[in-house]
């Protein structure tokens, strides 16, 4: 009997000892779940300011102008008078072509015109002479009539003989070939003792003129139109169409061009191929470091927007149809905020929907947290600084 007595208390005793085990366990557990720290990330807090838009743009460089020199009269050569890949000024003489021909032909026109104006005078004698006989009526008005003709055919010959003079006077003065525009000349196509003629398909030479030169700028039509309605309805700010300002950064060295360039013109038709408008903008080049055909890109400056949120691309997440949103940090949660991207510049998104001044938004620790997630900011800043070696 005592045995038995004492067999059932200690039954009794274990299981006591096993529930107040149990309810440590979960007083302990509880406790732990209200002490668990929410995720670390790094945090920047924004706030609207007015943001100096620009929009790089691969392009070309185009020589400003360009032209041919081609020969207006028929013959050889006789001399060259410039050297290759030298600049030559408007007007200079390149070529001189055989002049005996034309020198002739000129001499000859000059001869024809003293014959006519000799023949214009007799002509005016006469009819002044039968002018006075008509009056007495010693003369046929059928004869007068005659001698009027006769003059005004010889002003007319005289007129026709002038005309031959200026034509071989202007032959004459081809003959020296000259410069169209001031610029670069390239290699010579003909030298002396060359036959050249007026009506040939082959130039002499090419002259290319580079200071100024244009620059060729792509950019998507859409982003053009754009631009455009944000100007009429006055959200862009400080545009002036005749000095938009394009900065230029040259592909092969990866260095900015020292001088500034004005945006001339854009197309008025988009490419059907790829979508994009040709924008033409002048570059001061007094060194000729720019030569035509160079690969390049542009900077465009499109105006000021104000009431801009500079994000971090790195800031922004993206759902699966495209939009874009941030996580925001609020009352020590992770909100979503949906966000209407401007344009990249940079590093950085351009903001102007979706965000108000001094919010929060989560940085970097973004892969760690959901929507709603507890979180423990840390500005950015502060956690760079922080880092060893800081």
């Amino acid at each position: 009997m005592f045995i038995r007595s004492f067999t059932k208390i200690a039954s009794v005793a274990a299981m006591a000892l096993v529930v107040a085990s149990c309810g440590e366990e979960q007083k302990g557990s509880a406790g732990a779940g209200a002490q668990r720290p929410g995720v670390a990330v790094n945090t920047m807090v924004l706030n609207a300011t007015k943001v100096r838009l620009s929009e790089e743009m691969p392009g070309r460089t185009v020589a400003f102008r360009k032209t041919d020199v081609r020969p207006q009269v028929d013959g050889i050569i006789e001399a060259r008078k410039f050297e290759e890949g030298a600049y030559v000024e408007q007007d200079q003489a390149l070529y001189v072509i055989d002049q005996a021909v034309y020198v002739a032909a000129l001499d000859a026109a000059k001869a024809e015109l003293d014959r006519q104006k000799a023949t214009l005078s007799q002509a005016v004698k006469t009819r002044v002479r039968y002018e006075k006989l008509i009056k007495t009526k010693a003369l046929s008005e059928q004869k007068y009539d005659d001698a009027v003709a006769v003059e005004a055919q010889a002003r007319a010959a005289v007129a026709a003989a002038k005309a031959k003079v200026d034509q071989a006077q202007i032959n004459m003065e081809d003959t020296t070939v000259k410069a169209p525009i001031s610029g670069q000349i390239g290699a010579s196509a003909f030298n002396e003792g060359s036959l050249v003629i007026a009506s040939q398909g082959n130039a002499l030479a090419s002259i290319t003129q580079l200071d100024p030169i244009y620059v060729d700028v792509i950019q998507a039509g859409g982003r053009l139109m754009k631009i455009k309605h944000a100007v009429q309805s006055g959200r862009l700010q400080g545009v002036d169409a005749g000095k938009i300002e394009v900065t230029l950064t040259v592909d092969a060295t990866g260095v900015e061009y020292p001088h500034k360039g004005t945006l001339k013109f854009s197309d008025v038709s988009v490419n059907e191929t790829t979508g994009t408008v040709r924008l033409r903008a002048v570059f001061p080049n007094p060194k000729r470091d720019l030569l035509p055909g160079m690969f390049v890109r542009g900077t465009v400056y499109q105006g000021e927007l104000d009431g801009v949120y500079v994000v971090p691309q790195k800031a922004v997440m993206r759902r699966p149809d495209g939009s874009a949103f941030v996580y925001a940090v609020e009352e020590g949660k992770a909100t979503v905020k949906p966000i209407t991207i401007e344009q990249s510049q940079g590093n950085d998104w351009l903001v102007t929907a979706g965000l108000t001044d001094g919010v929060e938004i989560v940085v970097e620790g973004l892969q760690r947290i959901a929507p709603g997630a507890a979180v423990v900011a840390q500005p950015l800043n502060a956690a760079n600084d922080a880092k060893p070696g800081k």
